[in-house]
């Protein structure tokens, strides 16, 4: 091997052919022979060999490696080219020759810059992304509120329809045949047009909601009116239940399926008719019905009217057909509501008018019980007669009392209503003023009778002085004369009768009621007849009542 004596830097002094230099000389000191030294030079040969050759793998190993990046980095440029749509670049060198290294330094910018551009884009895809993806929202949220719209108004239609009677599908389908339940959700039209036209046709059935309405309603109010002019019976009524259930509903408040069918507002329309013609030929049971009713009130409150001629009149107007049926009887119903309020105005009277009367029939028992001579035998039912005496007199004693405020309301009513009280067609503060001075006439009587009676017990008692024996009970005033006192019902006491008159200065009503009068309480005219003294004497035995004061 040859010495090389060239100084490596790195070394500083020390070379190759200085160290074998010095190898030399250790040899030569140490007495090395040929062969070892041959042996260690051919080894130190080989190991530089190998130092060489692992040099040169090294040095392949990178030039592979560069070559790579190389070839990747072309690859990498034509695909950055390839996704940023380029076909050439501006910045990549026109030559490509040169070193490796040379060649990636040179296509190194323009990578980066390819990938800076790179970048740029996806950021401005990204930005642009966001914008599609609030787009996207927006119109996910337009269908659904189109498609939550358009089934709220088919479901309105559906509604509409069941309600007026008519074809659901056909009415809807004609707006757009994928409006039919078999479509799917998604499938059905959302178009601004198929919106149009169903709000369109919504509109349209309510107004045929509302006018079916309006025109069910009238024809459930004249079903009425003719029912009540007729007196319908309540199951003659029930049968158009489903008519007059409405009457008085909102178009919002009908929601029954079938409520506004044209069959039945026909089938309305078809009994108002009837009844309108059946009106008139029951016309004249109706209003008798009512003026029965309005003859009733009057003689609860014994008001005197002429029903004969009233009766006559609601023939006259009826025949002649001069007046509606429907007024004749609102006027009637008017007069049965006047009737009521005059009934209302005098019933405070008229109870205080019966327990007067009341009071004067236990007064008129009282006397009729006091003129008993067996009143206190031990007969059966005595103790109740003792009892209901006992009774009678605590209420006779209130008789004037009673008259005095019936006097004083009556006045006060008159003077209130400026027409004069009268009781079955007779005033009735005449009626009271004939009581008290009746009622005045018998005290007298009965003073009289006393007074008389007493005369005949002194004469007894004076023959008997003279003849030494009491004569046997007579009856002496079998033949007397009667005093005068009102004749009412066959009683002889003054007591009013239930039904009672004047017949002076033609103060008895003129008027009577057809068929109204209870014949068990005939009208007492006044007029007087005797009582007899035997009867009259009788009323000393019982407890008078005391004076009115008329």
């Amino acid at each position: 091997m040859a010495e090389v004596d060239v100084q490596n830097p790195l070394l500083g002094d020390s070379t190759c052919g200085s160290l074998l230099h010095q190898l030399q000389k250790i040899w030569d000191e140490v007495g090395e022979s040929d062969e070892e030294r041959d042996k260690m030079l051919l080894q130190l040969e080989q190991e530089c060999l190998d130092v060489y050759k692992r040099k040169v793998d090294q040095a392949a190993k990178s030039r592979a490696h560069l070559l790579q990046a190389l070839a990747d980095a072309k690859l990498e440029f034509s695909t950055l080219l390839a996704s940023l749509g380029e076909k050439t670049f501006v910045g990549i060198p026109e030559k490509t020759s040169g070193t490796i290294k040379e060649q990636l330094a040179a296509i190194a910018p323009a990578l980066e810059q390819l990938w800076k551009q790179k970048e740029e884009r996806i950021k401005d895809f990204s930005d642009k992304l966001s914008e599609f993806h609030d787009q996207l929202k927006e119109l996910q949220k337009e269908k659904s509120d189109r498609l939550h719209k358009v089934l709220e108004l088919v479901s309105t239609v559906h509604d509409l329809c069941a309600v007026v009677g008519i074809d659901f599908y056909s009415t809807v389908t004609e707006v757009h045949p994928s409006l039919d339940d078999a479509t799917g959700v998604g499938s059905k039209s959302i178009s601004n047009d198929t919106l149009a036209r169903l709000a369109k046709t919504v509109i349209a059935l309510k107004e045929d909601k509302k006018q079916r309405l309006k025109k069910l309603q009238e024809l459930a109010t004249q079903l009425i009116d003719l029912w009540n002019l007729m007196d319908t019976s309540e199951e003659e009524r029930s049968l158009f239940d489903h008519v007059t259930c409405n009457i008085s509903a909102s178009v919002d408040e009908v929601t029954v399926p079938g409520a506004l069918a044209l069959d039945l507002i026909e089938q309305a329309e078809v009994e108002v008719e009837r009844l309108d013609k059946l009106k008139f030929s029951r016309m004249k049971e109706i209003a008798f019905k009512r003026q029965g009713e309005l003859e009733e009130i009057f003689a609860h409150a014994h008001i005197e009217i002429n029903s004969q001629a009233a009766r006559e009149k609601i023939l006259a107007l009826i025949d002649s057909g001069s007046v509606e049926p429907s007024e004749l009887l609102a006027d009637m119903d008017n007069q049965i509501i006047k009737a009521k309020e005059e009934a209302i105005s005098r019933k405070d009277i008229l109870d205080k008018v019966e327990k007067w009367m009341s009071a004067c029939e236990e007064e008129s028992w009282l006397d009729d019980y006091n003129r008993d001579d067996n009143r206190y035998n031990a007969s059966r039912g005595a103790h109740l007669n003792l009892k209901r005496a006992e009774k009678a007199r605590v209420l006779v004693n209130k008789i004037p009392g009673l008259v005095e405020t019936l006097v004083g309301k009556t006045r006060a009513w008159e003077e209130e209503h400026g027409l004069t009280f009268a009781y079955d067609g007779v005033p009735l503060l005449a009626m009271l003023d004939e009581y008290a001075l009746l009622r005045h006439d018998r005290e007298e009587e009965k003073r009289r009778m006393r007074d008389q009676k007493k005369f005949h017990e002194q004469l007894n008692t004076e023959q008997e002085a003279i003849v030494g024996s009491r004569p046997s009970p007579a009856r002496p005033l079998s033949s007397t004369k009667k005093v005068v006192g009102p004749r009412v019902n066959g009683n002889g006491n003054g007591t009013p009768n239930r039904r009672l008159s004047l017949n002076q200065n033609g103060g008895a009503g003129a008027g009577g009621r057809s068929g109204k009068r209870d014949s068990t309480r005939p009208i007492a005219p006044l007029n007087y007849e005797a009582i007899s003294k035997e009867d009259a004497a009788s009323h000393v035995s019982g407890t008078e009542p005391a004076p009115v004061t008329p």
